[in-house]
C-alpha cells in the first residue's frame, strides 16, 4: 500500500529514515506518530529561510516530487552552508580585538593577544594633623599624595612598556618610563626610569604599602634610577634576580635626569621564595639580599642625601660645604613572611659614602661615613582574607550597606630606626639642626571597602637624639594621618 507521497508504509525502512531526518532537523516526534515527509519538507524550507537560503524552486512547486533522497541532499547542503558560516564567524572573531573593563582598569588586546594596552590609575588624598608641635610646628592640612595614571602593555611578544606620570604636587613629573625586551621568563632587558632594586619596601607599589608613608630603611635606598637592567625568574618563580647599571641616585632621592658626574652605579638583587606556588603553609616566605656600588663626585641634591621622617620633615642633612668624593656602597638583607591572615616584612640597609669638606672649617678633611637603618612591619587581617606583599587583593565581602558586606579590615604596626655615623658630627653635619638618630613606631588600620577603594588611618610617633640647638634633642613628631585611595 502506498501513501499519497509515494513512500512505503510504516513497515518500510523509508519511514524510519524519515524519523531520523526529523531528529536531525530537531523536530520532536508527534504525539500521533512519525511526521510526514510533507511536514519535514515544510520545516526544512523554514530552516533554509532562517539560514538565509531560498528553498529549491522545484521542491517548493511540487510536494509529490520530494523524496527522502531529495530531503537528505538538501539537508547536507544546509549543514555545509552553516558550517561555512560558522568558520567565517570564527575567522572574524580571530581578527576582532577584545576590550575588558573591570576592577583592574581598562585593557585593549589584539585578537592574537600579542598587542595589548592597559590603562590604570592610582589617586591618594591625605589629611594630616600634627600634635604637640609647639617648638617646630608643621602645617596641618589636606593634600594629594599621588595622582598617577599608568599606561602599560605589550607591542608584540617581545616588547613591553610602561609610562606613569605624577600629577600630585606643584608640578608634573615622570615616575616610571621604561621599555622591556622579553627574551624569556628567565631574562628580560629593561631600560629607562625604574625603581632602584635595593629596598624591599621601596619595591612595593605606592598603593600596596602597609602604612601611609614608607619607613626609615627606604630613606637609605635609591628611589628612581635611570639605567639598564637585566631581570628574570627561574625555578617556576622561586628565584628572581635584577642586575643593572644606572646613573646613580643618592639615598632616598631620584636620580638626576642626566649623569651629573660621568660615573655609574652598579646594583643588584637576588630573592628566594622556596615554597612559592606550592600548597605548603610557608608558600609566602621570601628572603634575599640587595646591594649597590659606584663612585660619586659632587655636592648638592644629585649627590648627597637628606633624611626625612614619616611626616616628611627633614631631620638630617650634610653641610653645604660637604661633597661626595669617592665610593658609595649599599647592602640590604631583607625578607618577608605572609601566612594566612598574618604578614611580617623586615629589612636592614647600610649606606657607606666617602665624603670631603670643600671649604671653611675642616677644609680638605675626608671621611668614609656609614649610616644604617632598619624596620619591621607586621600586619593582621581581621576579616580572614590573606595578607600579602601587595596588601589585601580583594575583600571577601565588599562593602554593601544593609546587605552584610563590610569589606576587609587590617591592623598594621611598624617600628624602625635610622642612625647616622657619629663621625659625621660636628664637621660634616651641624649638630644644631641634624639629629644623630631617629626612632619611629606607627600603628594603622586599613579598611578595604572594595578592590578599588581603601581608607587608611595611621598614628605615628618619632623620637630623636640630637638635632636641636645646644645639643638638645629635636622635638618628637606625633601625628595622625588618614588617606582615601582609589586604584584600578
Amino acid at each position: 500500500m502506498r501513501t499519497r507521497s509515494g513512500i512505503a508504509s510504516a513497515t518500510h525502512p523509508g519511514l524510519w529514515l524519515a524519523g531520523a531526518l526529523a531528529c536531525a532537523l530537531g523536530v520532536p516526534a508527534m504525539a500521533q506518530g512519525q511526521p510526514t515527509v510533507e511536514e519535514l519538507l515544510r520545516r526544512l524550507e523554514a530552516l533554509e529561510r532562517r539560514a538565509g537560503e531560498a528553498p529549491a524552486a522545484a521542491a517548493a512547486a511540487s510536494e509529490g516530487a520530494a523524496s527522502l533522497g531529495d530531503l537528505d541532499q538538501r539537508l547536507r547542503v544546509l549543514e555545509r552552508r552553516l558550517e561555512l558560516k560558522q568558520e567565517e564567524q570564527a575567522a572574524k572573531a580571530k581578527e576582532t580585538p577584545s576590550v575588558a573593563v573591570n576592577d583592574k582598569g581598562v585593557a585593549l588586546k589584539s585578537a592574537s593577544g600579542d598587542y595589548e594596552f592597559k590603562l590604570r590609575a592610582l589617586v591618594q588624598g591625605d589629611a594630616r594633623f600634627f600634635l604637640d608641635d609647639d617648638s617646630a610646628p608643621q602645617n596641618d592640612g589636606f593634600l594629594f599624595r599621588r595622582i598617577r595614571p599608568t599606561l602599560e602593555g605589550s607591542l608584540g611578544k617581545r616588547v613591553g612598556f610602561r609610562l606613569t606620570p605624577e600629577f600630585a604636587g606643584d608640578s608634573a613629573s615622570i615616575v616610571d618610563a621604561y621599555v622591556d625586551v622579553k627574551l624569556n621568563p628567565a631574562f628580560t632587558l629593561r631600560a629607562g626610569k625604574v625603581k632602584g632594586p635595593i629596598g624591599l619596601e621601596r619595591l612595593q607599589s605606592g598603593g600596596g604599602i602597609a602604612l601611609i608613608e614608607r619607613s626609615f630603611a627606604t630613606e637609605l635606598a635609591p628611589n628612581r634610577e635611570l639605567g639598564v637592567q637585566a631581570q628574570g625568574e627561574l625555578a617556576q618563580g622561586r628565584f628572581s634576580y635584577v642586575a643593572g647599571v644606572y646613573n646613580g641616585a643618592p639615598d632616598g632621592r631620584d636620580g638626576a635626569s642626566a649623569n651629573p658626574d660621568n660615573e655609574f652605579e652598579y646594583a643588584g638583587r637576588v630573592f628566594f621564595e622556596p615554597f612559592k606556588n606550592t600548597p605548603s603553609t610557608w608558600s609566602g616566605l621570601g628572603f634575599g639580599v640587595a646591594g649597590s656600588v659606584g663612585d660619586k663626585y659632587g655636592a648638592g641634591n644629585n649627590f648627597l642625601p637628606r633624611y626625612r621622617t614619616q611626616g616628611q620633615a627633614q631631620f638630617f642633612n650634610y653641610r653645604s660645604t660637604v661633597a661626595a668624593d669617592g665610593e658609595h656602597r649599599r647592602l640590604s638583607p631583607q625578607g618577608y613572611l605572609y601566612r594566612g591572615r598574618f604578614g611580617l616584612l623586615a629589612e636592614y640597609i647600610v649606606s657607606q659614602q666617602e665624603l670631603r669638606i670643600l671649604g671653611g672649617t675642616g677644609a680638605g678633611t675626608r671621611a668614609n661615613l656609614e649610616n644604617t637603618a632598619w624596620q619591621a612591619t607586621a600586619s593582621y587581617v581581621l576579616t580572614g582574607e590573606d595578607a600579602s606583599y601587595r596588601g589585601v587583593a580583594k575583600p571577601s565581602s565588599p562593602f554593601s550597606p544593609g546587605k552584610g558586606g563590610w569589606g576587609a579590615w587590617e591592623l598594621v604596626g611598624r617600628y624602625g630606626e635610622l642612625e647616622v655615623d657619629d663621625a659625621a658630627f660636628p664637621l660634616f653635619a651641624d649638630t644644631a639642626v641634624a639629629a644623630r638618630r631617629a626612632k619611629a613606631w606607627t600603628l594603622g588600620v586599613n579598611w578595604y571597602l572594595t578592590s578599588n577603594l581603601k581608607l587608611v588611618v595611621n598614628y605615628l610617633d618619632t623620637r630623636f637624639e640630637g638635632g636641636a640647638a645646644g645639643g638638645a634633642d629635636r622635638e618628637d613628631e606625633k601625628a595622625v594621618f588618614s588617606r582615601l585611595q582609589v586604584a584600578f
